[in-house]
């Protein structure tokens, strides 16, 4: 039986998958589905061809997009809880949620243009997402700082509000006191005594 795994790609490659991947998130968080895929390419510093050698169709790159920062939010718990207490990587993971979710929100209408193709960006997204906040719970709760009772998709969707609410700009600062609120909630105090 044939091996169907993907071969990794040579460092180069990787490194123009890379650079097209990030100049197509801001180009279509700023600009809209209306960005080119020539200017995404040049702007990347790598040929046409190099582009939709990577991504056969403007929805596969946009999808690829979308997937890349949900990727690097998510994957980016167990990087946070290794440098430190799970409250902080926690907090931390928290406002790097409220920037996916602008990068998102500015994406909106390439990712709906990917929907209307027949695709599904958000497949794993909800998912991805609880099992992230699921292991900065956890971790906070051995470590005694955080509760033990809080449901990780109910954090998401605390999250999801705040990044809603939140979503214009000059409002970060807002945000961020908000997100100290939802830390401080999840917070393990001692039971008062009798």
């Amino acid at each position: 039986m044939a091996d169907t795994a993907p071969r990794p790609l040579r460092a180069d490659a990787q490194r123009n998958r890379d650079r097209l991947l990030a100049v197509a998130l801001r180009a279509f968080s700023q600009d809209g589905p209306e960005v080119t895929l020539d200017a995404v390419a040049k702007e990347a510093g790598v040929g046409i061809g190099t582009l939709y050698r990577h991504f056969p169709t403007r929805e596969a790159l946009v999808e690829a997009a979308y997937r890349n920062e949900l990727d690097r939010l998510c994957d980016s718990a167990g990087e946070l809880l290794a440098a430190g207490p799970a409250v902080r990587a926690l907090r931390t993971w928290m406002d790097n949620f409220v920037d996916y979710a602008a990068a998102k929100r500015g994406m909106g209408d390439a990712l709906k243009a990917v929907i209307a193709s027949g695709g599904n960006p958000f497949a794993h997204s909800r998912d991805r997402m609880t099992g992230a906040v699921g292991a900065l719970l956890s971790a906070g709760a051995a470590e005694g700082a955080l509760r033990d009772d809080v449901e990780s998709g109910d954090v998401v969707t605390a999250l999801s509000g705040i990044a809603l609410a939140t979503g214009t700009p000059g409002q970060r600062e807002q945000a961020g006191r908000l997100l100290d609120l939802l830390v401080a909630g999840l917070r393990r105090h001692p039971e008062p005594s009798a």
